[in-house]
């Protein structure tokens, strides 16, 4: 079989490594069978036609790598050192085992002078009121010293990710706890069978305007795409791990949020591929494109084009994904909604969600008409969904459950960039067997 090698270098080394990886490559997130050599999984690539991040020159992240730009890491300081080891070059992060990268614990971010009891009595509704937010309180202000803690994590837990990249856990425990990693402003980055901790934010900011009770607003997804162009999310897993939400304190009669979202894709990413990923249980789980704003959609429009295929979403609230302005094509997909589901797809602004061949496991309680959630007013394709093993119509249902919040159907475009697409009543069988990290090959 004659495949195309998308390399970004033309120079002779690469070549030869480009011409092996035409021999040797296996053909990812299909049931295809695979050859008797499989491939390294570090150096394979994103397969022609596999969701928007084969658009283009597809996403090849670090396959051509040389010797001395490959890495196997343990630990948060070697795992740093060695993406920012040769810049932009092609480059393959091993990750072995779960690399912590939470830090001692949240002391050791304080900033001096900061006392939480101090800024609870501070800023409680009875002494601070419900009308003004903090973002003008000066430094030595309890307000200041929480920024500047934060900053503090901000700088231990962020990992920025170059251009030309591949991350790959090696086995079946490798991952991180506490990571954020920063896909930012770079092309070409591959992130592969890798389990997520969500990052615990240890100073979130108490916002008195947010909602008529306030909120508790935190930092820190699991990992961001921002502004970059051909990444690839593949066989990851995505938890709370041993920090659920449940866990958290309520202050000032709101819960003390300390997770945000688990793959975030924003400012202007495009072409991105998520296949084979487990979701679960969180709160605010993915979200294409940050806001509705004029200086945002000069930004976001035209861009935020993203797959999602042959994922599985258990246990979540929210956000599976929450769409602005981005060409989303969602398919093959098992969704498992439990106690305290609030909907799968959100429909936002200027959004063009394709939602087909999904299945939907729906708990007593738990209707097909709150799958999708209408923020905006956008169009969207959703057919050939199944829910709870029957054949279903998502917008019609949707739109007799919650008639204030009518949905239009037709997003405009038809997805063309496709790997394998299952029976959607086999997804969940599929999906169940083979989605996560630890699954690779």
């Amino acid at each position: 079989m004659h495949r195309v090698c998308h390399g970004r270098a033309t120079h002779a080394a690469v070549a030869v490594t480009c011409a092996a990886l035409v021999l040797t490559v296996t053909v990812t997130g299909t049931a295809a069978a695979q050859p008797a050599h499989r491939a390294d999984a570090a150096r394979q690539v994103l397969s022609a036609n596999d969701g928007w991040g084969a658009h283009g020159t597809g996403t090849t992240g670090g396959a051509a790598a040389d010797r001395a730009h490959v890495h196997t890491v343990t630990t948060w300081e070697e795992f740093k050192a060695a993406l920012a080891d040769g810049g932009s070059a092609p480059k393959i992060v091993k990750v072995k085992g779960t690399i912590d990268a939470d830090g001692p614990d949240c002391t050791s971010f304080q900033a001096p002078g900061y006392d939480f009891a101090t800024y609870l009595d501070t800023y409680s509704p009875q002494n601070w009121g419900r009308d003004r937010t903090l973002d003008d309180e000066p430094a030595d202000s309890p307000e200041g010293l929480r920024r500047a803690s934060a900053a503090r994590q901000d700088a231990y837990i962020k990992a920025f990710v170059p251009a030309n990249t591949t991350i790959v856990g090696i086995g079946k425990d490798a991952g991180f706890k506490g990571a954020s990693l920063q896909i930012k402003d770079v092309d070409n980055v591959i992130v592969r069978n890798l389990a997520f901790e969500s990052p615990l934010d240890c100073f979130p900011q108490w916002d008195p305007t947010d909602t008529a009770d306030g909120n508790w607003n935190s930092e820190y997804d699991s990992a961001v795409i921002y502004g970059s162009t051909h990444v690839w999310i593949d066989h990851n897993t995505f938890t709370d791990g041993d920090h659920p939400d449940s866990t958290h304190p309520y202050h000032y009669g709101r819960i003390y949020e300390q997770h945000d979202g688990e793959l975030d894709v924003v400012k202007g990413a495009d072409y991105v591929t998520a296949s084979w990923n487990v979701f679960r249980d969180h709160d605010k789980t993915i979200l294409i494109g940050n806001s509705d704003s004029a200086s945002t959609a000069a930004v976001d429009r035209g861009h935020l084009k993203v797959t999602f295929h042959h994922n599985l979403f258990a246990n979540l609230v929210e956000r599976a994904p929450r769409v602005r302005f981005g060409q989303v094509d969602s398919y093959n997909n098992h969704f498992v909604a439990e106690a305290g589901y609030g909907y799968s797809y959100g429909i936002g602004m200027e959004s063009q969600l394709v939602a087909e061949h999904n299945a939907f496991t729906l708990t007593d309680g738990i209707t097909a008409g709150s799958v999708l959630k209408k923020w905006k007013e956008a169009p969207l394709t959703a057919e050939d969904n199944y829910v709870n093993g029957v054949r279903t119509d998502l917008i019609a249902v949707h739109n007799a459950e919650v008639p204030g919040e009518t949905l239009q159907s037709g997003a405009g475009w038809t997805p063309t960039l496709r790997s394998r697409i299952d029976p959607a009543r086999a997804v969940p069988g599929i999906v169940g067997h083979r989605a996560g990290a630890g699954r690779l090959g």
